[in-house]
């Protein structure tokens, strides 16, 4: 009997301009076996945090939202799906993967830039979650 195998990966996605900021992916792969926990990890460093959003992205597809976190001590849950964010960072969590979950995780941090730069706010047209 063959165990279904799931492949996952991290991509960091840092959304700034002209600002500080130091965002870290772990583990940058990762294959698990059906039903396992999975844990992906975002860690960041910026100067002036405004949210960070985690996407799944699958073969031959677009990004897909999944979490949009603002405040330190956000939970969300979707499903099997879970996020937390954490002063240092985020965590996406998954319950029981299934084998269409593999795909490409992407974690997007937003700044605000000094008064005087570039800044960033939240997309309204990125859309809710269903």
């Amino acid at each position: 009997r063959m165990e279904n195998m799931l492949g996952c990966a991290l991509i960091v996605l840092s959304l700034h301009l002209g600002c500080k900021l130091d965002v870290k992916q772990s583990p940058e792969t990762l294959k698990i076996q059906e039903g396992d926990r999975l844990s992906l990890n975002c860690s960041y460093t910026v100067s002036n945090f405004r949210g960070l959003q985690w996407y799944r992205q699958g073969p031959g597809k677009g990004p897909e939202l999944l979490f949009i976190l603002y405040s330190v001590g956000d939970e969300q849950q979707k499903e099997r799906l879970g996020a937390t964010l954490s002063k240092e960072g985020s965590s996406l969590h998954i319950k029981a993967p299934k084998l269409e979950d593999s795909a490409t995780y992407l974690c997007a941090v937003e700044t605000q830039c000094s008064p005087g730069t570039c800044s960033l706010s939240p997309n309204p047209a990125a859309g809710a979650l269903p």
